[in-house]
């Protein structure tokens, strides 16, 4: 009998240890929103992630190195592959889909020399196969960094701006960061030549005082804009014609406190970079433009998200408005924002550690606005915190998409030593109510 009954805790023990590591890896349920483990295994890290409006079941995403994510049921299961290149695959996945649905996967390349260009990969199949398009801004004799990518709906142009330095990490005042554009015509076959966009460029150096951050957004016009942070704070150019011509003079935004690069605790680095959106929707605010980033202008100690916006053209900006909703000092960083442009609400997913004063133990927070930005609410969507290692590489931003209520972020975790990815199952009907 006791033998049975020390084989009946046995049994009864395992199964408490499979549930709850089913509950603690696989889906966080008591939440209000589900946390869905996309993948832990191989290093993710720096992810993307892109729904396709046409067909809003269908998302793909992206991660660290080479790692591609596939869903059929708006992000409830993921399949997972890799995308291999001639090129070689060296990094920071942006994913797009353009208005026939196909998803498109930019990464960095080290093929011929450390960063030489950008490869563009392309899936006609939801994220399921991809085939080797081409690549963008080659360049042996420089490097190109932190690329980014958006599609219009006018024309189905792809557009792609990014950050190409002289010489990497180099102290010489000679060696200059400049923003980049081309564009593709014929769904990322060819490219035009590289275009610079910056006036004013930066240093090597991979700080505050280089130009880095440039994501373009397209208005409801057709029209195109791309903001960057600098050693002038934060900067504008657009384009009426899709790109052919560019303002004469960069438009100046304002500046950023303390500059784009901050240390925030337990953070290998971290960045403030700026998001540049505009408003494609029917309502009220069609055709606002919104910059968004985060820096410390109020202590080291309270790293906080801010948001301004245009409604000209980007000629005059608002003063900022904080989109985080605490009230003390806390660090909050790291941070991405969308349109919803099907209903014009603001989503921004970042990393927040306002109920962990005494430790870096870090919560992934979700805010958004239904008033063109001028308020937002915030609430925490991350099921448990996770505490970060500084000698562990976390990257350098997490992302989230939206379409018709249907609101995707994507965010790493670290466990142990285990880093993760992961997004939640968010109907924004239940918050903009």
């Amino acid at each position: 009998m006791t033998g049975l009954k020390h084989i009946q805790i046995m049994y009864l023990r395992v199964f408490f240890v499979f549930i709850v590591e089913i509950f603690m890896l696989d889906s966080f349920a008591q939440v209000p929103f589900p946390n869905v483990r996309i993948d832990h295994k191989g290093r993710p890290e720096e992810p993307s992630i892109c729904i396709d409006p046409a067909h809003p079941n269908q998302l793909v995403a992206g991660a660290n190195i080479r790692f591609v994510y596939a869903s059929r049921d708006t992000g409830r299961t993921w399949s997972k592959r890799q995308i291999h290149s001639e090129w070689n695959v060296a990094g920071d996945p942006c994913i797009v889909v353009d208005t026939a649905g196909d998803f498109y996967y930019f990464s960095l390349s080290n093929a011929d020399s450390w960063l030489d260009r950008m490869i563009c990969n392309k899936s006609k199949d939801g994220g399921a196969t991809w085939t080797e398009e081409t690549y963008v801004g080659f360049n042996v004799l420089k490097d190109q960094d932190k690329e980014w990518a958006c599609v219009d709906p006018l024309n189905n142009a792809l557009y792609l701006t990014w950050t190409e330095f002289d010489h990497y990490g180099s102290k010489s005042p000679y060696d200059s960061s400049h923003i980049l554009f081309a564009r593709s015509l014929d769904a990322g076959k060819t490219w035009t030549e590289p275009l610079r966009l910056d006036e004013h460029g930066g240093d090597c150096l991979d700080g505050d005082n280089t130009v880095e951050g440039a994501v373009p957004a397209v208005g409801p016009k057709g029209e195109i804009y791309v903001a960057w942070a600098g050693p002038l704070g934060l900067t504008m150019d657009c384009s009426l014609d899709g790109g052919n011509t560019w303002r004469d003079q960069d438009i100046p935004i304002g500046t950023i406190p303390g500059g784009w690069t901050y240390d925030i605790p337990g953070i290998y680095r971290c960045n403030g970079l700026p998001v540049t959106l505009c408003d494609r929707s029917s309502g009220a605010f069609s055709g606002r433009v919104y910059v968004h980033w985060s820096d410390q202008r109020n202590g080291e100690e309270d790293t906080d998200l801010w948001l301004t916006w245009s409604d000209d053209g980007g000629m005059k900006w608002q003063p900022p408005v904080r989109v985080n909703q605490d009230s003390g000092k806390a660090q909050q960083f790291m941070s991405w924002m969308t349109i919803d442009h099907k209903t014009g609400t603001l989503w921004c997913v970042f990393y927040d550690r306002r109920q962990h004063p005494e430790s870096d133990s870090t919560d992934v927070f979700l805010a958004w606005s239904t008033d063109g930005g001028q308020t937002f609410q915030d609430t925490l969507i991350s099921a448990t915190p996770f505490l970060p290692n500084k000698k562990i590489f976390f990257g350098d931003y997490c992302n989230i998409t939206a379409y018709d209520q249907i609101i995707r972020p994507i965010w790493t975790r670290l466990d142990g030593k285990k880093l993760s990815i992961w997004t939640a199952l968010i109907d924004g009907r239940k918050l903009t109510k």
